[in-house]
């Protein structure tokens, strides 16, 4: 397939219905609930927004993630999308995610193309709702990473997702002292990606093997 026929493909699939929570099941912590049903209690959570950037390089299909940098709080070091809270500002939450895409790695708004939306995700240690937008680039600009939030720009073969041992299991150990065994997680690189990004990752995973 070509990138434009893998991009109206994708775009096909966001429109016609999503994998959905089952989807995030593979990637989820033991004993981590749905979202949904954790948002259904949540009186106070704080929207926010992520772009799953879409490229072409050398006919291979390529997104790219960002390692934040390290810091006395819960994301510390975690390999995220580029992505960040809504501002009040904000006219959607869509602009939340074109917006955080350009302060963190300098891709223009106006270069981005949406081709979907993928399942919110809520994070409880922080109260986020996560909502992944999928956006496509003709050509990839020059990547600038912001001096206070990126410390490294992550680009991968979105292929790696579909291989036998892209998902993994490890230990995670917190700042406060608690361990988490057998925490899956995607290996990209020498990258850890768990989480809330590893939960969007299965259902990008899930929706891949449709094309």
């Amino acid at each position: 397939m070509t990138f434009s026929e893998r991009i109206s493909a994708l775009q096909d699939i966001t429109i016609n219905g999503l994998p959905g929570e089952q989807s995030h099941s593979e990637l989820m912590p033991v004993n981590r609930p749905y979202s949904s049903q954790v948002r259904l209690n949540a009186q106070d959570f704080r929207q926010s927004a992520v772009a799953i950037v879409l490229y072409e390089e050398q006919n291979e299909l390529m997104s790219l993630l960002i390692q934040r940098p390290f810091y006395k709080g819960v994301h510390s070091s975690q390999i995220s999308f580029p992505g960040g809270k809504r501002d009040p500002e904000d006219p959607n939450i869509e602009f939340t995610a074109r917006r955080e895409c350009m302060e963190e790695v300098a891709i223009p708004m106006e270069e981005l193309s949406l081709v979907g939306k993928l399942t919110d995700v809520y994070i409880p240690v922080s109260k986020f709702i996560v909502s992944p937008h999928l956006f496509s680039v003709d050509a990839l600009p020059e990547l600038i990473p912001d001096d206070r939030e990126v410390d490294e720009i992550i680009p991968f073969k979105v292929s790696r997702l579909l291989e036998a041992d892209s998902i993994q299991y490890t230990d995670i150990q917190f700042t406060n002292g608690f361990k988490q065994k057998n925490v899956p997680y995607f290996a990209i690189d020498d990258k850890i990606v768990w989480g809330a990004t590893g939960m969007i990752l299965s259902e990008f995973r899930t929706i891949l093997k449709q094309l």
